[in-house]
């Protein structure tokens, strides 16, 4: 059943830590079949109630699945190994338009904003016992929430997107529960949130975001949290309409008790409106991260929601971390306020490399997504044969597994450096690839 790999073991966390250890060396694969629970317990001369505990920790880790009768197996993509395991190696002489990242040319300077900072740090030392959030930030990011018709609330700061649901999630839920989340959707969440213990309930999304009777069926089946990109949708660049949003807002009143995180991850590069979906839960989150406008490495996301919420998650977060770096707090300030970055400008050169692509891919009868930010979607019958093609032809583009739980096939191409010289020889690349005949819809 396990091949070479022997799980070892007297306790339960002994035994839960053998299992991701064969989990993470790739000895115990994704879909693997492990031991009934008796038959282990009589192999380690346990406690079949030892083994038990065991695949508890296991399951509320995200590591392993059980299927009543079928079993437990280790499960497709286990938290410890991550979606990262289907990521395409880059040749030397490969065009790399897989990665995600945004264009390095269109990130403002950090020297001067860390300069500035630094030198308000000696001036303001940062002490412990400090506000964790940096009282500027704070007005200029309630402003601009402000403009957006983003619900008032208090405001936390957090180590990125992904820290700032991830805490979230942690402050309402507990092993078990239930979240609604994109498909195909952000490949990261989508691991974080089996890591967690909790069950995903896909939800399937067109251009104009998730889909209202996905959202109502998850919702009416138990899902205690739902999590919305409202714009730049990863992988699929779909952004929530007012129509839309309108439709969510009606599904959402019917669910007050439901947790809503909103995730507005391209706020600064994105030139589609945003229509925020809170105010019709009890208890509701908004994110807003720097990553994609100013920096990945800024690692910072401006928090805010209801009470309870964000008075929990920063709670949790002076027993933990404490707070994030105010130097780096500082540093946005000066990269929101010193003129250095233009979020026109930059959504603006985006947006003609992602369209470019569109028009092209169209015109040879491809169907593709990408209403805004960095990627454009594609479906594709056969994902791995795609891939495999595209790599051959000269271009690593982004297998669809790591953005799916039940949605269709499809690759994902990052547009954030392509050149105008480089879209025609690319989307006739991605013609050939995918060969004659139609291609069922991403949802």
């Amino acid at each position: 059943m396990l091949g070479e790999y022997r799980i070892e073991g007297r306790r339960a966390t002994e035994i839960a830590s053998s299992v991701e250890r064969g989990v993470g060396a790739g000895e115990l694969e994704p879909g693997q079949l492990l031991p009934p629970m008796r038959e282990l317990a009589t192999d380690l001369g346990v406690n079949p109630n030892t083994v038990a505990a065991a695949y508890r920790i296991l399951r509320e880790r995200g590591v392993i699945e059980t299927a009543g009768r079928r079993g437990s197996r280790v499960r497709p993509r286990p938290a410890t190994t991550g979606r990262e395991y289907t990521r395409v190696e880059v040749p030397e002489g490969v065009r790399d338009v897989a990665s995600g990242n945004p264009d390095p040319a269109l990130l403002p300077s950090l020297a001067r904003a860390f300069a500035a900072a630094g030198e308000q740090g000696d001036r303001e030392p940062v002490l412990y016992g400090a506000d964790p959030v940096e009282p500027e930030l704070a007005r200029l990011s309630r402003a601009g929430l402000d403009a957006a018709g983003v619900p008032p609330g208090p405001q936390a700061v957090a180590s990125g997107s992904l820290d700032a649901i991830e805490r979230v999630l942690e402050a309402h839920l507990k092993p078990g529960d239930t979240v609604a989340v994109e498909d195909p959707g952000w490949g990261s969440l989508l691991d974080l949130i089996p890591a967690l213990g909790l069950r995903l309930a896909p939800v399937g999304v067109d251009d104009d975001g998730p889909l209202p009777e996905d959202v109502r069926r998850a919702l009416a089946s138990g899902a205690r949290a739902l999590i919305v990109t409202d714009r730049m949708q990863n992988p699929t660049g779909a952004v929530v309409s007012a129509t839309r949003a309108r439709a969510l807002r009606s599904v959402l009143r019917d669910h007050p008790d439901v947790l809503l995180i909103e995730d507005d991850h391209g706020h600064g590069i994105v030139d589609q409106p945003l229509h925020p979906l809170a105010g019709g839960t009890r208890h509701w989150a908004f994110v807003r991260s720097v990553a994609k406008a100013y920096g990945p490495d800024l690692r910072l996301a401006v928090l805010t929601g209801d009470d309870v919420t964000v008075d929990r998650v920063r709670g949790r977060q002076r027993l933990g971390a404490g707070w994030v770096s105010r130097l780096v707090q500082r540093a946005v300030v000066r990269l929101w306020t010193d003129g250095g970055h233009d979020p026109a400008a930059v959504a603006a050169a985006y947006g003609e490399r992602r369209d470019l692509l569109l028009r092209a891919l169209a015109e040879r009868g491809i169907e593709a997504h990408g209403r805004s930010g960095l990627n454009v979607w594609v479906p594709v019958p056969d994902e791995t044969g795609a891939v495999s093609r595209l790599l051959h032809a000269g271009w690593a583009v982004a297998p669809g597994a790591r953005f799916r739980t039940a949605s269709p096939p499809g690759i994902r191409i990052t547009t954030s450096t392509l050149r105008p010289e480089e879209t025609g020889p690319l989307a006739d690349a991605v013609a050939a690839a995918l060969g004659p005949g139609p291609v069922r819809s991403y949802v």
